[in-house]
């Protein structure tokens, strides 16, 4: 089962993991109704490393991002779920709207993003050049989105 690391350790955390000779797979995201396509791209970014950490929008940056109504669970809930995938090491949670600065402090090996971006679009390019972490960019489950899931639910009342 994961755990959930506090951000102000955990710079330091991977340092060592790092020094113990593991490497660090890092992605991001809101996680908000977990579904398959999530689950995929999760497992899917657990092959690049022997760690994988998810960086965990909080309350406060999804509904920066998503707008009110919105994160539907809250950061405590999508933690643990995503705590409870076998594939997913640890979480962090970040109250920004683009995990950058946490990026730059992690230093990840590897840095995983939905297909949808490239290295021209991607906001953290410049941070994973600077840093020398490799980008892998994952296909999405088509038809499966948490939009999809609240525009059904929304369509059906």
């Amino acid at each position: 089962m994961g755990q959930v690391l506090r951000r102000e350790k955990v710079a330091e955390f991977v340092s060592n993991l790092h020094k113990s000779g593991k490497t660090i797979v890092c992605t991001n995201g809101c996680f908000d109704i977990l579904h398959v396509g999530h689950v995929r791209y999760l497992e899917k970014t657990k092959s690049f490393a022997d760690y994988l950490m998810v960086l965990l929008n909080s309350d406060k940056s999804v509904r920066s991002i998503k707008g009110e109504g919105r994160p539907v669970n809250c950061e405590d809930d999508r933690a643990e779920i995503l705590c409870a995938l076998k594939c997913v090491d640890f979480v962090v949670l970040f109250d920004e709207d683009s995990p950058r600065n946490l990026l730059d402090e992690i230093k990840p090996d590897v840095y995983t993003k939905g297909a949808d971006y490239t290295m021209e679009t991607l906001p953290e390019a410049d941070i994973m050049r600077k840093n020398g972490t490799k980008v892998e960019f994952i296909e999405f489950v088509q038809g499966k989105s948490t939009t999809g899931i609240l525009n059904k639910v929304k369509s059906e009342k």
